[in-house]
């Protein structure tokens, strides 16, 4: 498994346990090794929206869907 996975994956359980702030931090490490992955975004994105950053969570989801106009993940 790569970084990348390994991040996202330790992201997932960190946001399943409410451990928000923590989850983000994940998925922001795992954007700086690759900006281009619509999922990274989304999952930054459903982080901050979790912590009532909605600005900030809809620009995280209009990049997603920049990238992959057909991504059907994008909240």
């Amino acid at each position: 498994m790569g970084q990348i996975e390994e991040l996202v994956k330790k992201g997932q359980t960190l946001l399943n346990e409410g451990k928000f702030d923590e989850a983000l931090g994940c998925f922001e490490q795992a954007l700086l090794l690759n900006q281009n992955d619509p999922d990274l975004w989304n999952y930054k994105g459903v982080a901050l929206r979790s912590l009532g950053r909605y600005e900030e969570s809809m620009d995280c989801f209009n990049k997603s869907l920049k990238i992959d106009p057909r991504d059907k993940h994008a909240s």
